[in-house]
């Protein structure tokens, strides 16, 4: 079934609700078993497993609220991206990064989305990590 603006601007508006709710089963929900997720500046996972999984070191290290999330569609549907800001908390040590002692941060990002029979196929997330680091260092 084609895919429309209304309900994909719904569907991204689900998914993120779910995400500032931090209601994994919510988020999944809105994807695809297959899902591709384009990690910022790092690889890409596949499936809900590696979705799943990914939410769960999310939430360990940090404490994210999106705000100002505006949605764009395309006329057909098939694509979306939002761009929002940040508002977050590093709670523990991610690997690879500073240490964490519950410093705050708030960065403009972005989403971008493929859409496959009403479920997110790929979303592609994309900051700026030198500021993010500079903000927690």
């Amino acid at each position: 079934m084609p895919e429309s603006p209304e309900t994909t601007e719904a569907l991204i508006q689900r998914y993120y609700a779910a995400f500032n709710a931090m209601d994994i089963d919510g988020i999944l929900a809105c994807l695809t078993d297959d899902v591709a997720h384009d990690i910022n500046q790092g690889d890409r996972e596949n499936g809900k497993d590696a979705f799943r999984a990914f939410l769960g070191r999310m939430d360990h290290a940090y404490s994210e609220q999106l705000k100002d999330i505006v949605i764009m569609t395309s006329r057909d549907g098939a694509r979306a991206a939002a761009e929002f800001m940040v508002h977050g908390i590093y709670k523990v040590a991610d690997e690879g990064f500073p240490p964490a002692h519950g410093q705050s941060y708030t960065l403009p990002a972005g989403g971008f989305f493929e859409i496959r029979d009403g479920k997110i196929a790929r979303v592609s997330v994309y900051y700026n990590l030198a500021d993010w680091i500079a903000q927690v260092s």
